[in-house]
């Protein structure tokens, strides 16, 4: 009887072992990772929330983001759970030219007014005794300090602290450029409104962000489509909308390069190290998204010209529908 009992423990433990491996063998594998990469292009960003709709509405999972300039700004907020609904009413709401310019509508029918180092003309900065600079010696130029942007982001983000952005609800990184080193940088830890701030440093109209011994301006000089950052994050198929218009033609930087010295300049300029890089990442893409902005560029903040990029960005984002949910079917395979 012994035996009996003992024979079918080892029956029944060898069954059990058997049943665990077919489970094993069963196991569905890991789906395809999603990158969604978001170019830079100043307030043509509105088109790219249009797009955005399109992307939730057919539900693919976005597993990585990496953006940069207007990108960095509309993929941060979008990987804290900033969804396109809510940044279409907040490209739609904004005060652009004051948030802009870092108007301060306290002073708006003052001609001349002084405020905590800040000298304003009718509410608009002029000028600003930099405590940073009078400390380190290091002269940056821009005309806007760029606050009221920062504190904007700091307020929808919700992630104020020092924190790896591969912790925020979607991991994200965004671009930069260093202009002592003339390299790029890709921010992926810190104070996301700093990262995102400078990101969108556009040199000669937003002051550079100093961090740690970086002086970082906008991401678009180096690197305006990051397909190859959310590639190194993870994802095997990649999402991007791109803002370029004609194909890398308006995405020289002309006279906004003052912060760079002359050498610098001319080394970027004859070597172009940002087109053969935007090429190489526009060949990767699986689905590549370029909403057609004719009459629209970087500075069409004006309420006609942002609702306008919405509907095209929505326009094309449906006609890509078809590729989005092929996409879906593929990674889910």
């Amino acid at each position: 009887m012994r035996r009996i009992i003992i024979c079918l423990f080892i029956m029944l433990v060898q069954t059990s072992m058997a049943a665990a491996g077919d489970g094993d063998y069963q196991k569905e594998p890991e789906r395809l990772k999603v990158g969604l990469v978001l170019g830079g292009g100043g307030a043509k960003g509105a088109a790219t929330v249009g797009v955005l709709k399109t992307i939730e509405s057919v539900g693919i999972p976005i597993d990585y983001i990496a953006g940069t300039s207007i990108g960095a700004i509309v993929g941060g907020l979008w990987a804290c759970g900033v969804r396109s609904e809510e940044m279409e009413a907040l490209f739609r709401s904004q005060e652009w030219s004051s948030l802009l310019t870092d108007r301060n509508d306290a002073y708006r029918n003052q001609i001349w007014a002084e405020d905590d180092g800040v000298t304003y003309i009718f509410g608009f900065p002029v000028s600003r005794k930099n405590k940073q600079e009078r400390k380190t010696g290091k002269k940056t130029f821009g005309i806007v300090q760029g606050d009221h942007i920062f504190h904007l982001i700091d307020s929808i983000s919700g992630f104020r602290d020092s924190i790896s952005f591969d912790r925020l609800p979607v991991p994200f990184k965004c671009v930069a450029f260093d202009c002592t080193t003339g390299r790029e940088v890709v921010l992926d830890h810190g104070k996301l409104p700093t990262a995102l701030r400078a990101s969108m440093a556009i040199p000669g109209l937003f002051k550079p962000v100093e961090l740690d011994s970086m002086i970082l301006l906008d991401g678009g000089i180096c690197n305006n489509l990051p397909v190859d950052v959310v590639k190194a994050m993870g994802a095997d198929v990649v999402i991007a909308i791109d803002l370029t218009q004609n194909k890398h033609d308006d995405h020289k930087e002309k006279s906004l390069w003052s912060q760079l010295s002359l050498d610098a300049l001319a080394d970027i300029f004859l070597t172009r190290p940002d087109k053969a890089k935007y090429d190489a990442n526009c060949e990767v893409v699986d689905v590549y998204i370029n909403p057609r902005l004719d009459g629209c560029d970087a500075l069409s903040f004006q309420p006609d010209k942002i609702d306008k990029m919405i509907r095209i960005g929505e326009q094309t984002g449906k006609k890509h529908r078809k590729a989005l949910k092929r996409l879906k079917k593929k990674i889910q395979q």
